[in-house]
Parts: C-alpha cells; structure tokens; sequence
C-alpha cells in the first residue's frame, strides 16, 4: 500500500484501541516503519525492486522490531502493551501488502520468495478514503468517532472479503474458456468485475481481461517465450537481474535498431499499466565473440 494508506490505517488503529499519547505514537511509527526501507529507491532502482518489501517486510521482523519500544517504555508504560500495540500495527501493515499484487517477502529471512494475494491495487481508494473520511468525520463528531473508526476498518475487511470472492470467480471462468497450464488474475485499478490475466501453454503465454460483469475473456496478447543467445546475455546486466528477482511473469522481446540487437523485458503480469511499467531493456552489440552489452534501463 502507499504511505499515506499506512498512515491513515495507523491513526485509525492507534486511535481504536488507546487513549495513551505514547502508546498511539508508537502505533503510528509502527504503521509506517516497514517501508524505512525505501531509502534504497535512492540507490538505485535496482536495488530498490530486488530489495523493497524485504527484510523489514518478514516475520522476522515483526516479531523483532516491536522489542525495540517495548524495552524502551517498560517502565512508563508496560512491555507487554507495548510489544503487543507494535506488534498490531506492524502487522497491519504487512498484511495490507500482501493483498496488493505487489510482492511481499513476509517468510524473509527463512525465505525470499514474494508472496502475493493480489487482492487490491498499491493505491487503493476503497481502503484509502474510508480511512480518509473516518478520520476527518471524527474531528466534527468527536463522540461517534470510534465508531467511524471501527466501520472504516469493516468496511474495508468487506471489502477485501468481496475482491477475494470475486477474484476466484474471475480464476473459476478463465479456466472454462481458455485451456492453459497456468492461471494467473490480476486486480485492475478502481474495478470489481474485470480483471488482468495471465495464463501459460507450453512455451505461450496469453494475457487479457477476464469481464464477470459482460462473462466475456478479452485476449490482449500471446507471446512465445524466446531462446536465443542476445536474451541470456542480456541476463548479465544489473536491470535484467533485478527485474528477474522481482517478476511472477518474465519474458523478454527481440527487436533489431540498425547494427544494434534490443532485448526489452517485461512482467506480464503488469501487462495493463500504461508506458511499460516494470520493464528492462538492454542495447547489444554482435561482435565475433558474440554479444557486446552496450547499455541497459530499468523502468518501475
């Protein structure tokens, strides 16, 4: 989820479950501390795409971090409230990721696969504004405001309720019009009833819309993986490396700009967003010894 969705569902928790200053301190700072690492989008994208959602983002981390104000408000406070508060909101947090379709190392450090329910979008205004209006109402109607605050976290717990629903029916109709190997559906930005897909065949991949509303599968593309000797070179640069690490659906394109041989990658299963999000493309050169590597992009 996006910062501010963090922040929001923070506040909404910190101001739920306590009237302690410190204690909702400590749940805000947990709500938003997972994403401390972020600081590596300053690195390098590279970085960032094999690293995000990573440590900060396991179990190991969320039962380690909440020791932190525990030991240091034991005495004021408590260390069991304490570590049991940043524990929930740590928790909240996580869990928020993993219904966003992008990845989420939750089992990191024991292990470093992404895990994803590919529920809802990274900005997601129907867990966003509940939280927005929850918050802002509750300055006007001070007395009701616990209740804005518990029917905005039902509503969104509903709400991800039905996507779940919904996304298994979207799986359930893909299978019954298009034969694969592989079934993949993708939450659309600000859309119930249609969803993205990718499925495999063999060596092809087919991507489209799956529309519960019209019971219609729309293909958009079918693409045939590809071997040759400019795309396992292309593997060597630092962009295709951490494009790897990062895509569920990974394949890769070969086109020709005069002498020069262009590998471009992409995960399809971000095929929907516009200008070739989560992209690489790497510049070669044949020479006698084989593929020269000229330049390479990462795009996110």
């Amino acid at each position: 989820m996006d910062p501010v969705t963090h922040f929001l569902s923070g506040f909404v928790l910190g101001k739920t479950i306590t009237k302690h200053k410190i204690l909702f301190a400590v749940i805000l700072v947990s709500s938003i501390i997972p994403d401390i690492d972020i600081i590596m989008r300053l690195t390098s994208k590279e970085l960032f795409l094999i690293y995000h959602r990573g440590i900060t983002h396991g179990i190991a981390a969320l039962f380690l971090f909440p020791f932190i104000p525990a030991i240091i408000f034991r005495k004021k406070i408590s260390f069991l409230k304490t570590y049991t508060v940043t524990f929930s909101a740590y928790a909240l947090h996580l869990f928020l990721d993993l219904t966003n379709q992008y990845g989420t190392k939750i089992l990191s450090p024991f292990d470093w696969t992404s895990y994803s329910l590919a529920l809802t979008f990274i900005i997601d205004p129907y867990i966003l504004l509940p939280l927005l209006l929850a918050v802002l109402l509750s300055i006007k109607f001070k007395k009701q405001a616990k209740f804005l605050y518990v029917f905005s976290m039902i509503f969104i717990a509903i709400y991800i309720g039905t996507k779940a629903y919904l996304k298994a029916e979207a799986k359930d109709f893909l299978k019954q019009k298009i034969e694969a190997h592989q079934y993949r559906v993708y939450p659309l930005p600000n859309d119930f009833l249609r969803w993205w897909f990718v499925s495999r065949y063999s060596d092809e991949y087919i991507t489209g819309f799956v529309d519960l509303f019209t019971k219609r599968v729309y293909i958009d593309e079918r693409i045939k993986s590809k071997n040759d000797s400019a795309v396992d070179k292309s593997k060597d640069t630092e962009s295709v490396k951490a494009l790897l690490s990062f895509a569920t659906h990974p394949v890769a394109e070969i086109k020709h700009e005069g002498n020069t041989t262009v590998v471009i990658w992409q995960d399809l299963s971000y095929g929907f967003l516009p200008d070739n999000r989560f992209s690489a493309k790497v510049w070669l050169q044949k020479t006698s010894q084989g593929y020269r590597i000229i330049n390479s992009t990462l795009k996110i």
